[in-house]
């Protein structure tokens, strides 16, 4: 999630077909989720974002007006150690 005016939601909006990476980091432990990406802007699928934002930190992500939803279609994984 984040809001259309980032620099992440312009590049993949000006680049349809873009690429994203998603990275988590934990000690020497990582993995990288990678794929072409979508920017949503519909009102269910950022209301399904935020729930699912909530789910998995136990609590409501911001609110901005603007907020969408970047999709990955992941078609790449690297890791180490996991």
């Amino acid at each position: 999630m984040t809001v259309a005016s980032s620099r992440k939601a312009r590049n993949l909006l000006a680049v349809p077909g873009g690429r994203a990476a998603l990275c988590q980091v934990d000690g020497f432990r990582w993995v990288t989720l990678e794929g072409p990406a979508v920017v949503r802007t519909d009102s269910a699928r950022v209301a399904e974002g935020a729930r699912r934002y909530a789910e998995r930190y136990w609590s409501p992500p911001p609110d901005p007006p603007d907020r969408v939803v970047v999709e990955i279609a992941v078609d790449r994984v690297m890791n180490l150690n996991v």
